[in-house]
């Protein structure tokens, strides 16, 4: 096999590698989806349950990717995974969707929620759609160029903003512990759950969609891994502590919301995080919180660009995509091609879908990346028998219960995305985007490696 990793940089401490997972998991979900959550549930706790099952199956993805991380410490490991343990044309799918769904899809639902959250910031009023769509463009276009210019520049720009982001969560719950107001507000019926009709276990799947989009990006060390300095070791460290880190202030976070708000106030909620401050600072919370909302969302969106585009070029490198994205800058050491291509597509999502389209967006990006992450989970299975021998420096407890558990888990999510009526639409098209990418592969990427490799 070849070597992948040939002109890359192993300039990635634990550190760093643990701020990016971080850093993408944290980002504008958990400031907006806990309404979404609160609202589709029905209940504060069955919210509440809602995101310590997303936690859970958080942390039983980050065991699987731990031990998968382990195996494949390098550039564009999950395509590797993909590719080993169900040939080709999977593997292929995966990275074909990842660049042109959920990551691009990912980047344009960030850089809208960001290019709002900044226009309050400056003006205190929610900006205009087309200020929205310019703003945004100019974002993911802005980072695109910071990440070709090296993957320091992209790292340091993830650290700074993941301490931002962890001190404005502790934040709020803090001022939850100290304040604790007594009055909570009464949500009115008909705003209890969009979920019509459904049992307690469909409203909870159905809340797993939005909560997933919030936890979602612990893989992202897994991507990077031929950047990584000893990646058998940090790598998986990255995946689990970072994840864990998440986890336990997503639920306070989420505790906090409700001790400000009341299950009312947050389902009622436009600004969810600027609303709870606001009940401590009245005058500055909004433009505050918005600012802060903005800047945790330019961290997430630079994830995307710094992690994901190794995936394009470790595919490339393998031979089965066009040659230009296995190009790595023999100065700045970074894949120029796949990270334009990329942040191309982010930009063109967030022009055609605009602030309005931001739900759909997220709907088809959370079903794409559950295929895959049921998938993955699946994976580990195929590989423990496949290749018995393999070095695992990290080996998921209680097997094969774990990686079981979060299949099923994923499964569910699945099922979720289809139980909001207004979500289905969107839900069939991430199914049929999933289809599109078997026949994109079928059509030109079927034969040798070289077939694939000319542009």
């Amino acid at each position: 096999m070849m070597n992948v990793d040939a002109g890359l940089k192993r300039v990635l401490g634990p550190v760093s590698s643990t701020c990016i997972v971080i850093g993408a998991i944290i980002g504008v979900g958990i400031f907006f989806t806990p309404s979404s959550i609160a609202r589709t549930t029905g209940t504060a706790e069955l919210a509440m349950w809602t995101w310590a099952l997303g936690g859970l199956v958080a942390l039983l993805g980050a065991l699987v990717f731990a031990e998968l991380g382990g195996m494949y410490g390098r550039m564009g490991g999950q395509y590797e995974i993909m590719r080993d343990a169900y040939g080709v044309p999977v593997a292929f799918c995966f990275v074909f969707c990842n660049s042109t769904a959920i990551l691009a899809g990912a980047a344009a639902i960030i850089s809208i929620i960001c290019a709002v959250n900044v226009g309050v910031l400056f003006t205190g009023e929610v900006p205009g759609k087309g200020a929205v769509t310019v703003m945004s463009a100019a974002l993911i276009a802005g980072l695109v160029c910071a990440n070709v210019a090296g993957v320091k520049w992209g790292a340091t720009i993830q650290n700074v903003t993941v301490f931002a982001k962890l001190a404005t969560l502790l934040l709020v719950a803090g001022l939850a512990v100290v304040m604790q107001p007594d009055a909570v507000q009464q949500v009115p019926a008909a705003k209890a759950a969009e979920v019509a009709d459904g049992s307690w276990i469909s409203l909870l799947f159905a809340g797993l969609v939005p909560a997933l989009f919030s936890f979602g990006g612990w893989q992202h060390a897994l991507w990077i891994g031929g950047e990584v300095k000893n990646p058998k070791r940090n790598v998986p460290l990255a995946i689990v502590l970072g994840v864990a880190i998440v986890v336990v202030v997503y639920l306070l976070a989420n505790w906090a919301y409700f001790a400000l708000l009341g299950y009312g106030g947050v389902v009622d909620s436009e600004t969810l995080a600027a609303d709870a401050v606001s009940q401590v600072w009245p005058q500055t919370g909004k433009r505050f919180v918005a600012g802060a909302v903005a800047f945790s969302a330019f961290g997430v969106l630079n994830a995307q660009l710094l992690s994901g585009p190794r995936l394009l070029c470790g595919m490339a490198r393998d031979g089965k995509f066009f040659r230009a994205f296995a190009w790595v800058h023999p100065r700045l050491g970074t894949p120029i091609c796949a990270i334009a291509l990329v942040g191309t597509i982010g930009i063109g999502l967030a022009v055609m879908a605009g602030p309005e389209g931001v739900d759909a967006l997220l709907t088809g990006v959370v079903l794409i990346d559950a295929v895959f992450f049921c998938l993955t989970g699946m994976a580990l299975l195929v590989l423990r028998r496949a290749r018995p021998d393999a070095e695992r420096p990290v080996r998921v407890p209680l097997y094969p219960l774990v990686p079981v558990a979060f299949v099923l888990l994923e499964m569910a999510i699945i099922f979720g995305a289809f139980q909001i009526e207004q979500n289905r639409n969107a839900a069939w098209i991430g199914l049929s985007w999933i289809a599109a990418a078997g026949l994109c592969y079928v059509l030109f990427f079927r034969g040798p490696r070289s077939q694939g490799s000319e542009m």
